[in-house]
C-alpha cells in the first residue's frame, strides 16, 4: 500500500463508518474534502477514501500546493436522520484530531461550510468554515481569480474571445473580470434567468453546446463535467480550455486528442485550485489575506510553466501537470507559494 496511515473507525456516536486516508505528507501537511455518500459496502466507502486521497496529492503537488493528499468518507445508509449525521461529523471530527495536525478536511459531496463548523468543535484542522465562525467563508471569488490568473498566462484578456460555459458564482464572477478587461464574449448557462447578466456584461447568448464549439480564443468549461468528449474535440473551433469544472475530460485519452488538435488543455485541476488555496493559506497556514491572494494568483505561473515544459517536451499539459507532481514527491521539494 503506499498511503502513509489509513485509519477506519465506527463512530462511538454514530456507529457509521468513518475512514481517514492520508496518502502523502511529503510535501505538506495532508488536505482533502470529507465526503458523506451512500456505498454499498464499508469497503466500497475505503476504496473511495483511498482513491481520492491519492489524488489530492497529486492535485496540490502539480498545482504547486504546499500540502499532501488525504481524503475522509463517512459511509452512510441509505436513509439517515439529521441526529446521527451529526453524530457522523463528531465521530469524524475526533479521527481527524487523532492526526495530530498532519491532515486538515475541508467540505467536500455530501458536506457543507456549516459542518465544518460542527468539525470543528472536535478539532481545529479545519478548513472552509464560515466567515462568522472566523473561516474564509465562501471560496468561489478565489477560486475565480485563480481562473483568471491561469487565463493570463494563455495571453493577454483585452482583446480577445472567450466562450464562458456556465454563469454560477464562479463562472459569472470570471466573465465579469473578462469583460472589464476588454475581452469579447460569448457565454451560456442551463439557467435561462442568468441571460441578465450576459446582457449587462456586453456578451454573446447562447447554448451550452455553442458556447463550447464556439469560434473563441479560449473555452471556459465552469459548469458540469465531462463536456470534453471525442465527438466534441474534431467540432471544438478554439485555441485553448481552460475552467473551473472539474472532470472536464470525459477519460484520459482525450487529452491526447486536443493535443493531436493544437488546442491547449489546462489541467482543471490546477485551474480550479484558487478556492482552496485560499482557504488554507488564511485558516490552516495564518497569513494575511494580501499573502493569500499573492498564492491564488501565483496559479498563473504554475500554467505559464507547465505549458512551457508541455511545449519544450512535446506532451500535453496534463502529463506535464504529472510529471511535474511526480518529481516533486520524489525529490521532497517544498514549493515556495511563487510557482
Amino acid at each position: 500500500m503506499e498511503h502513509e496511515e489509513v485509519r477506519m473507525v465506527r463512530g462511538p456516536r454514530s456507529g457509521l463508518p468513518v475512514i481517514v486516508a492520508v496518502h502523502s505528507t511529503t510535501l505538506g501537511q495532508a488536505v482533502g474534502g470529507l465526503r458523506m455518500w451512500h456505498y454499498p459496502d464499508w469497503r466500497d466507502a475505503q476504496a473511495d477514501a483511498l482513491r481520492l486521497a491519492r489524488g489530492m496529492t497529486y492535485k496540490t503537488a502539480a498545482a504547486g500546493v504546499p500540502k499532501g493528499g488525504g481524503k475522509t468518507v463517512v459511509a452512510l445508509p441509505s436513509t439517515v436522520a439529521a441526529s446521527r449525521r451529526r453524530d457522523a461529523l463528531l465521530d469524524a471530527g475526533d479521527v481527524i484530531e487523532s492526526f495530530g495536525g498532519r491532515y486538515a478536511t475541508g467540505p467536500d459531496v455530501g458536506t457543507s461550510e456549516a459542518d465544518m463548523d460542527v468539525i470543528a468543535s472536535r478539532t481545529r484542522h479545519v478548513f472552509c468554515r464560515p466567515l462568522p465562525s472566523g473561516g474564509s467563508g465562501d471560496s468561489s471569488p478565489a477560486t475565480a481569480a485563480g481562473v483568471v490568473a491561469a487565463l493570463r498566462a494563455l495571453g493577454p484578456l483585452a482583446g480577445r474571445r472567450f466562450a464562458v460555459v456556465g454563469l454560477g458564482r464562479v463562472g459569472g464572477a470570471v466573465a465579469s473580470t473578462l469583460a472589464a478587461s476588454g475581452a469579447t464574449l460569448v457565454v451560456s448557462d442551463v439557467d435561462p434567468a442568468r441571460r441578465g447578466l450576459a446582457d449587462s456584461l456586453g456578451a454573446a447568448w447562447v447554448s451550452p453546446e455553442e458556447a463550447l464549439t464556439a469560434e473563441v480564443d479560449v473555452v471556459v468549461p465552469a459548469a458540469l463535467g465531462g463536456v470534453l468528449t471525442a465527438e466534441v474535440v474534431p467540432r471544438l473551433r478554439c485555441g485553448a480550455i481552460a475552467g473551473p469544472a472539474n472532470n472536464q475530460l470525459q477519460d484520459e485519452s482525450v487529452a491526447d486528442l486536443l493535443h493531436a488538435r493544437g488546442i491547449v488543455w489546462v489541467p482543471d485541476y490546477v485551474v480550479s485550485m484558487g478556492g482552496v488555496i485560499n482557504a488554507m493559506a488564511v485558516e490552516i497556514d495564518g497569513v494575511s489575506a494580501a499573502e493569500a491572494a499573492r498564492r491564488v494568483d501565483g496559479i498563473g505561473t504554475t500554467v505559464g510553466d507547465l505549458l512551457e515544459v508541455a511545449d519544450r517536451d512535446g506532451v500535453t499539459p496534463a502529463r506535464a501537470a504529472m510529471d511535474r507532481a511526480r518529481t516533486r514527491l520524489e525529490n521532497g521539494l517544498v514549493h515556495s507559494g511563487r510557482d
